[in-house]
């Protein structure tokens, strides 16, 4: 199987990609002596520390204005064609 003629800007690239890749891995430590583990610490963390955010009801007049609002903002913004949205 002969291998195909690489061209130097492809052997320029592909040594780079190996120098970055070398240089990552060898910052990597395979050292597994510490006490505990990533998972470890995420099973620690406090499940009852996060609070749900309970936003005030609004009311049908409040709800009516905020999407006009809303609505305005979206006309004012120029170019709509390709944003999904539809009136």
């Amino acid at each position: 199987m002969s291998e195909a003629k690489k061209e130097p800007d492809d052997f320029d690239e592909e040594d780079l990609i190996r120098s970055e890749f070398d240089s990552i891995v060898s910052g990597l430590s395979l050292d597994e002596s510490a006490p505990t583990t990533f998972l470890d610490d995420l099973d620690r963390i406090d499940q009852g520390g996060f609070v749900q955010p309970n936003p005030p009801r609004q009311t049908p007049k409040g709800f009516i204005a905020s999407a006009q609002r809303a609505i305005n903002r979206w006309l004012k913004r120029g170019y709509h064609e390709d944003d999904g949205a539809t009136l």
